[in-house]
């Protein structure tokens, strides 16, 4: 029989909500009525087994539970119910750097991490070369960690994580800090981990990584686990839940196509972001917008390689002369990766007057790397000479891309690529 390294049991994970702080004191204290505040599941009776020397990916979308369901395997979160069963010391890549002392060096924290680990001095000490080595930030390390840039910062967490030696590797999206040449090394010390039979729970929003590293996947949607098994058949359906293809799915079967949902105005169907960036002169109001899939339906999880649009339906409160609509794509840290505007394309519209409504529609394909971006939408213009923005929406949806195959950087250049064997003659 299999040897089993994590044994999640049943684990549901509920949050009550409260309005404001003084609630929560209530509620503590035992004062505040039983069911009076509305709860919250982040994880749903979840149970799976991964068995020693396995590599097991978990996905799902943002909310599902990915992240909660690795901090109660590693003991950061108490359940509400069930139970987790652990055979193996394990390490977490999950907030990198949350056991730093700012104050402290670099070399001061590699040893404060270690004994929170429960390492002594002399194994840190046998393990020291190998963190600085994989770290690889110079003298810095014998410099308070605030004085170091970010990059450096995740570097040398990342370096006292993974070298540890554990018998379990907990990575939530950790693969990812650092530059190019940083990520590789990462990955090498990834495979290396997996070649060496050690037992891995990989969490990604990269489907390519999930799907050539895991043996297996577990897929949550919304604190319930929908489906387990292998790589292809999961990651399949998780590109259904991400296209809104389904209104419904259980134990892995499509019960109803949601089609082309339906609603009073197209951005019903999103989830918008309540600190959105709005602002404008108030003589034209973006009423509403959407982003289309290839299908047809309203969606903000977009297959990369396939061709969507995205619309932005403007009422105009004046009289408006040649108004410009745009639309802008940025990463969560905020820079701005691609976008354009009518102005660009050469679209012109003229007088738009007031009362109007006008949809401008751009339609395009799909490049952008896998990963989490926020789209931006506006109407602007120029009178006079003078730049305008009537009403702008920065940041106001995510979109998720989904790729099984990401390049360097931020979009794909689609290259066709060959490679062939030259012969001795042309050699010669």
């Amino acid at each position: 029989m299999d040897q089993i390294a994590i044994k999640v049991k049943d684990i549901s994970k509920i949050y009550k909500l409260y309005h404001k702080p003084s609630e929560r004191l209530f509620d503590a204290l035992g004062l505040a009525k039983k069911g009076r505040f509305p709860e919250h599941r982040a994880l749903d009776h979840v149970s799976f087994e991964v068995k020693k020397g396995e590599t097991v990916g978990i996905i799902g979308t943002n909310g599902s539970g990915k992240s909660t369901i690795l901090k109660i395997i590693t003991g950061v979160l108490s359940p509400t119910e069930g139970e987790v069963e652990i055979e193996g010391r394990i390490s977490a890549l999950l907030e990198l750097g949350a056991g730093f002392n700012m104050e402290y060096t670099g070399i001061e924290n590699v040893y404060l991490n270690g004994m929170m680990m429960g390492f002594t001095r002399e194994e840190m000490d046998a393990r020291m070369d190998e963190i600085l080595r994989f770290a690889d930030i110079g003298e810095f390390v014998n410099q308070p960690c605030r004085t170091y840039s970010s990059g450096m910062f995740v570097r040398l967490a990342f370096a006292v994580s993974i070298n540890i030696d554990p018998e379990i590797l907990i990575v939530d999206e950790a693969l990812s800090v650092g530059d190019v040449f940083f990520q590789a090394k990462c990955y090498k010390k990834f495979e290396d981990f997996k070649a060496q039979g050690k037992t891995i729970i990989f969490v990604s929003h990269d489907i390519s990584s999930v799907a050539k590293y895991c043996d297996r996947v577990i897929l949550l949607n919304r604190g319930v686990k929908l489906s387990e098994g292998r790589p292809k058949e999961t990651i399949d359906l998780y590109k259904k839940v991400l296209l809104n293809q389904s209104q419904n799915i259980a134990n892995g079967q499509v019960l109803e196509s949601a089609g082309k949902a339906g609603g009073k105005l197209w951005k019903d169907h999103y989830e918008l972001n309540p600190d959105v960036n709005e602002y404008g002169t108030g003589e034209a109001e973006i009423i509403d917008f959407a982003i289309v899939d290839e299908y047809g339906s309203y969606t903000n999880c977009i297959q990369k390689g396939t061709v969507f649009e995205i619309r932005s339906k403007v009422l105009f409160r004046n009289d408006v002369p040649d108004p410009i609509f745009t639309y802008t794509f940025k990463t969560v840290q905020g820079t701005a990766v691609t976008g354009t505007n009518t102005m660009y394309e050469r679209v012109g519209v003229g007088l738009a007057r007031a009362g109007e409504v006008y949809v401008a529609t751009f339609r395009q394909e799909m490049n952008l790397q896998g990963g989490e971006y926020l789209l931006s939408v506006s109407c602007t213009g120029y009178v006079g000479g003078e730049f305008r923005a009537y009403h702008r929406l920065y940041d106001v949806v995510g979109v998720t891309v989904i790729s099984d195959k990401n390049t360097v950087g931020f979009y794909d250049m689609n290259s066709e690529t060959t490679v062939r064997r030259e012969t001795r003659e042309e050699s010669l």
